[in-house]
This record gives C-alpha cells, sequence and structure tokens, in this order.
C-alpha cells in the first residue's frame, strides 16, 4: 500500500526550521496540482535552493531528507518540470515518493483551506511548537484535519461486493463512506453498505488503516458478512455497478496503493481469516514486521 515504504521513515514531527539548498520543496498551484519533474520514470522534486526569497513551512521528513511547501499558491515554474493532479501522480508513479505527494498534499489543503481565522476573520499564522494555525486577535488553534472513513469487503461465501463509482475512479471498488457524528467505525460499515447497496451485514471485524491524503482521510478497512441472500438494491445515484463476484473472477486496480485493492487481493488469495481477526500485526513505515 501507499504507505508501506519501509525501511524508510516517516517523521511527520512539527519543526519550526527554515529550509536550506539541500532540503526538498513541495510546491502546489491553486487547483492542487504539484510541480514534479520525471526522471526514468520516477518523481523528481524540486529543492530548497528553489525556495530563494519564497514563504516556506516545514512539513515532514522521510529518513534524512526534509520537506518543505511553498506557502504561495504560484505560476511557479521549471524546465523539465510540470503540474501533475493527484490522480495523474496516482496513476503514472510507484514507490515512496508517492506517499510523499499524497501526505505533503494533505497538508497543502489544510494550510489553503485556513487563511483566516472561523471566529473573527483575522488571519491565521503558524504556531511556533506544534503543527497548528493561531489566530494573534482572538487566540483560536486550528489543528489538521483528518476525516475517519471506511473500505468495506462485504462476503457472501465464494464472493465479494464488487462496486464501481458513478464518478471519479473507473476501476473496481468496495463499498466506502465517510463516518458521521455520533458513529461508531462498525456503524458507519453498516450504514454505508446499506446505502449503497441495500444488502444488511453481519460480523464486523476490523482489516486495517491507511492514511489518504487525496481526501484527507484514514481509511479503516473492514470485512463483513452478509445477512441472508445479500440481494442488492443499488443506489444508482452513488454507484454504476455493484455485483457479488466470485473470487477467482476479480479483477484488482491496476496498481497497488490502496487499502481497497489489498482487501480485493487478500480475499482474492483466499487470505481472509474469517474465524477471527483478519488484520496483520506490524507496520512497514515504522520498520516493524
Amino acid at each position: 500500500m501507499i504507505q508501506d515504504i519501509y525501511p524508510s521513515r516517516l517523521n511527520n514531527a512539527y519543526c519550526n526550521c527554515e529550509i536550506i539548498d539541500n532540503d526538498v520543496l513541495l510546491v502546489f498551484d491553486k487547483d492542487g496540482k504539484i510541480l514534479i519533474g520525471e526522471k526514468d520514470g520516477d518523481i523528481c522534486f524540486l529543492l530548497g535552493k528553489e525556495a530563494y526569497n519564497r514563504d516556506s513551512i516545514y512539513l515532514f521528513s522521510m529518513d534524512e531528507t526534509r520537506y518543505f511547501l511553498l506557502k504561495q499558491e504560484t505560476d511557479f515554474k521549471k524546465e523539465g518540470f510540470e503540474y501533475y493532479t493527484i490522480r495523474d501522480v496516482r496513476d503514472k508513479f510507484s514507490g515512496k515518493e508517492v506517499f510523499v505527494v499524497f501526505t505533503g498534499y494533505h497538508l497543502w489543503k489544510w494550510y489553503s483551506d485556513n487563511i483566516y481565522c472561523g471566529k473573527c476573520g483575522k488571519e491565521l499564522l503558524p504556531d511556533e511548537k506544534e503543527r497548528a494555525l493561531r489566530c494573534p486577535e482572538c487566540g483560536n488553534i486550528i489543528y489538521p484535519r483528518i476525516n475517519p472513513a471506511v473500505i468495506v469487503g462485504v462476503i457472501k461465501g465464494d464472493c465479494l461486493l464488487i462496486t464501481k463509482y458513478r464518478r471519479g475512479y473507473g476501476h473496481n471498488a468496495l463499498v466506502a463512506g465517510f463516518t458521521e457524528i455520533g458513529e461508531t467505525l462498525e456503524e458507519t460499515v453498516a450504514r454505508e453498505v446499506m446505502e449503497e447497496t441495500g444488502v444488511k451485514v453481519r460480523n464486523i471485524r476490523y482489516y486495517k488503516s491507511q492514511p489518504w491524503g487525496m481526501a484527507q482521510d484514514i481509511l479503516a478497512g473492514f470485512y463483513c458478512d452478509a445477512e441472508g441472500e445479500g440481494r442488492i438494491c443499488m443506489d444508482e445515484s452513488e454507484l454504476k455497478y455493484a455485483e457479488w463476484v466470485k473470487r477467482e473472477e476479480i479483477e484488482l486496480q491496476p496498481n497497488n496503493l490502496s487499502l481497497t485493492n489489498e482487501m480485493m487481493k487478500v480475499f482474492k488469495e483466499n487470505k481472509t481469516d474469517l474465524s477471527g481477526n483478519t488484520g496483520r500485526a506490524g507496520d512497514k513505515r515504522a520498520g516493524k514486521e
């Protein structure tokens, strides 16, 4: 998955520091496209020396490399570099650099959406000690927003409930949705499956999670079982396809970045532990096996 960057390590602790020449500079335009180059099929980033006389802020580090964000929305240009949408990056590239782009985009989106205080209207300023924005007038503090969401593998015998979205991503997917106020994650699973497909579920069990900067999410993956016959009544405003697909007939997504694809692959290869916890111990990002 996208966060499986071992043996590299992400350090997302905030640091109030200045960019230097060998740091990496992430540049997004007003539409959220990122300026990157390409060499031998890999992503090339701008270096800190490109930030001369420009306002930047520290984001995170990976191994010994520090990453900064150019704060101004800009028409910055560099020969051999182009602006890519986040979806273009997902479809075209692989490797830990894609995780850098997604995580950088998550923070860019937060900074871009929080320029002024929502209470008094004054311009927000970066806090010097933590990842936060403070209002110098009323003291309001804004922290990065993370949206909880679920990905659901619904099982009926030797079949998995496969969907395709009506808009956006065009490959096979699973039922998914955001958690509402007052809901547990398990309640979100049951509600989303019912709303999108009309199927009632039971035996909801956690698999694993994934940070997903494209929508500022933390995705929680669950498997569950269909109740009864599992008759599908699809929400046609959300989906263009929802069918029970036999294990051997499941068509996977074209890359291995998403938790959705991993969960489909785990079922396709009959590796789910249906009698207990399907979650796997370990966090490759932290270097644990």
